[in-house]
């Protein structure tokens, strides 16, 4: 095995992870006393440089997007990221650390006999990262993965930050797993009392356990011309697709709702050169999730780069020829538009589903271990789960791939409860907002460096306990909070975490 030297021992700290470029690759090295490990330098999910990212916990945290990785192994513990570290060998001699060109091989497992049958309906964030993480435990019965996409299993996240921008053609969407669902079908119905699964062109599967994972449907809002060309929804790599297909020939485009999506999509259709003006029925974007302050600096945000807002109303109806050319607003203004983007929220996909509870929204009531029925579980935005006590749904990307994981080792027997931190980012004008946390009850702002200048970090805080934390440019504090906050923090230690670093 071919070693080489690539660092000193007293120069590696054991509190971040210290990147060093090799003659085949760049990796990560990290010191635990006087023990070194070496991975690959980049998260798996989005090729973030993790020595950007912090150590805490016994963990790699990706300063991105928050996924986690185990010190002593390399193996995921959080997603995004559902494959784990690729780990290499290391040597320390008389103070000096070499590395090994190729990576550790995982030992060999005997797969166990098992007859049972596991469906998984959903191919987006729940469904992928629950295939992954039945296959990382080993799971040997019979794998059912079925969606109705052709190609599903792809990171949705990147349709309107990166694809309707021109920045990403939708065919490069980023895969979350190397193989995309076995089955490709519409489930008709799902009969959880008799176990059974009935796609739409007559094929029926029975199940042991099942995990429903469909998410929502993105809905248009029932008014005239909503049938009109050019007049869209955002939620699949076909919808992306044909918005930037439309966006290259358009010159103004009418986002209706300030939803983070619709926000996200009128930065992307903005940076292409488009009049971008949103119709909202709020003055604030995003206050009830981020609070009037932060959600009047990202409409500034929205503002100095030239998008127009009109606020406190609501579109009458959609005119044109075929396609669309002018929106009527409830107000009496009347837009010009040859592009269309509806933004105004999902339904939960759950309407297939016989024999099982579902909230006033038809999302699905789960209980702790996300179990729907006996034998069925549900993950992503389709749930209501208790949260704090308290009947929750929560459509976050990665809490949709957390739930994931947690209902396929509940599948498995391993009984657990979710304990982490929701978390989610959101991309304008090239400013990445990060938000832990879930926000209800807070009643006092805290704000550390300069909202206006987008270098801040908050704590929406209820009395002196943390509630959620909103950051931008901070990802290293972010990080390191992601972990902290899976117990009560108070916003003493918060601010003393976010100042000490």
């Amino acid at each position: 095995m071919n070693m080489r030297i690539v660092a000193r021992l007293i120069n590696l700290p054991e509190n971040r992870g210290v990147r060093v470029e090799t003659a085949t690759h760049p990796m990560l090295l990290v010191r635990v006393g006087d023990q070194v490990r070496a991975f690959q330098a980049d998260c798996p999910h989005a090729g973030a440089p993790l020595e950007k990212g912090v150590i805490c916990a016994g963990r790699i945290v990706c300063p991105w997007h928050k996924a986690a990785f185990a010190v002593d192994s390399g193996a995921v513990q959080e997603p995004p990221a559902l494959v784990g570290l690729r780990q290499y060998p290391v040597q320390v001699h008389d103070g000096v650390v070499s590395v090994g060109d190729e990576p550790i091989s995982a030992e060999p497992t005997q797969p166990r006999e098992d007859t049972r049958c596991f469906a998984v309906i959903g191919a987006g964030a729940a469904g992928a990262a629950a295939v992954a993480t039945l296959k990382r435990h080993g799971f040997a019965g019979r794998l059912l993965w079925i969606d109705r996409e052709h190609q599903p299993a792809y990171d949705r996240t990147a349709l309107s930050k990166f694809v309707i921008a021109g920045e990403m053609a939708a065919e490069d969407t980023p895969p979350l797993l190397d193989e995309s669902a076995n089955i490709h079908g519409e489930v008709l119905r799902l009969d959880a009392i008799g176990k059974r699964i009935e796609l739409a062109d007559g094929r029926q599967f029975d199940y042991d356990a099942a995990l429903v994972a469909t998410g929502g449907n993105a809905h248009p809002l029932d008014i005239p011309g909503a049938h009109l060309n050019n007049v869209f929804v955002l939620r699949s790599r076909e919808d992306a697709a044909r918005i930037s297909a439309a966006a290259e020939h358009a010159t103004c485009a009418v986002i209706i709702g300030d939803s983070f999506i619709g926000l996200e999509a009128a930065s992307a259709l903005r940076q292409r050169g488009l009049v971008v003006q949103v119709v909202s029925r709020h003055t604030i974007p995003l206050a009830a999730q981020l609070g009037k302050r932060i959600g009047g600096a990202l409409r500034q945000l929205h503002e100095d780069h030239g998008v127009i807002f009109h606020s406190n109303t609501e579109p009458e109806r959609l005119d044109g020829h075929g396609a669309v050319s002018t929106v009527l607003l409830k107000n009496g203004n009347r837009l010009a538009a040859d592009l269309v983007l509806m933004g105004v929220g999902v339904t939960p996909a759950t309407g297939f589903i016989d024999g099982v509870t579902k909230a006033e929204d038809q999302s699905l009531v789960v209980d702790e271990q996300l179990q729907a029925a006996p034998g069925l579980w549900a993950a992503g935005d389709n749930v209501t789960f208790p949260w704090q006590h308290q009947p929750t749904r929560i459509e976050h990307w990665r809490l949709a791939q957390q739930f994931g994981v947690l209902a396929a080792r509940t599948m498995l027997g391993d009984t657990q409860v979710y304990a982490d931190v929701p978390f989610f980012w959101t991309y304008h004008f090239d400013k990445t907002f990060e938000v832990l946390g879930h926000p209800q009850h807070w009643n006092r702002l805290h704000l550390e460096g300069d909202l206006q200048q987008h270098d801040f970090i908050a704590l929406l805080c209820h009395d002196d306990q943390v509630e959620a934390v909103i950051a931008c440019a901070h990802p290293q504090a972010m990080a390191r909070l992601s972990q902290r906050m899976q117990q009560p923090l108070g916003k003493t230690e918060a601010l003393e975490l976010i100042r000490s670093h």
